[in-house]
């Protein structure tokens, strides 16, 4: 059976079919050296809107029944950037430190990476990340936080995901937390 995760890549340009979407395929080609589950994508685009986020994110989580949904792009700190604000709004908890580690890890590359705002979420039994719409940020940013990414999935109802650890080992604590 395979895991279904949810991109769902924000940008009005894209949505409007004015420029081609490279965020969420770098997602995509990033899980698929990383994920050694099998999985399929759910892919979804939107434009920089609050409600339109949130409504595609509670689709992901909800419907779709995706354990793991990445967002990719609105997380700067222009007016239009509210990715942040709409996972906010869809998730009962965040997860600040990815969003932390992201910042760190992306900082040691380009003096910018202190502007982005990315975070991350639980929607019932779904973990929401958000990475930047940069497909060499994107790369950066999962590096930096995948290897958690299994054991949050399980902490939160979600099936057990096995990545390769050539890529990005996995880690989980000893039994007994």
């Amino acid at each position: 059976m395979r895991v279904r995760v949810g991109i769902l890549t924000v940008s009005d340009s894209v949505s409007r079919g004015a420029y081609v979407d490279r965020g969420g395929p770098a997602v995509q080609q990033w899980l698929q050296t990383a994920l050694a589950t099998p999985w399929e994508t759910v892919a979804r685009v939107v434009p920089d809107e609050i409600p339109a986020i949130t409504g595609a994110l509670e689709e992901l989580c909800d419907t779709e029944r995706c354990p793991l949904v990445i967002t990719t792009g609105g997380t700067g700190p222009a007016p239009r950037d509210v990715t942040p604000e709409a996972t906010e709004a869809a998730c009962s908890r965040l997860l600040p430190g990815f969003g932390e580690a992201m910042r760190a890890a992306s900082l040691a590359l380009v003096p910018t990476a202190i502007l982005s705002r990315q975070t991350a979420g639980i929607r019932g039994s779904s973990l929401v990340i958000n990475v930047p719409g940069s497909p060499a940020a994107v790369a950066d940013c999962l590096a930096a936080v995948f290897a958690a990414v299994p054991d949050a999935v399980e902490l939160i109802g979600g099936p057990r995901l096995e990545t390769n650890p050539e890529v990005v080992a996995a880690y989980r604590p000893p039994h007994g937390r």
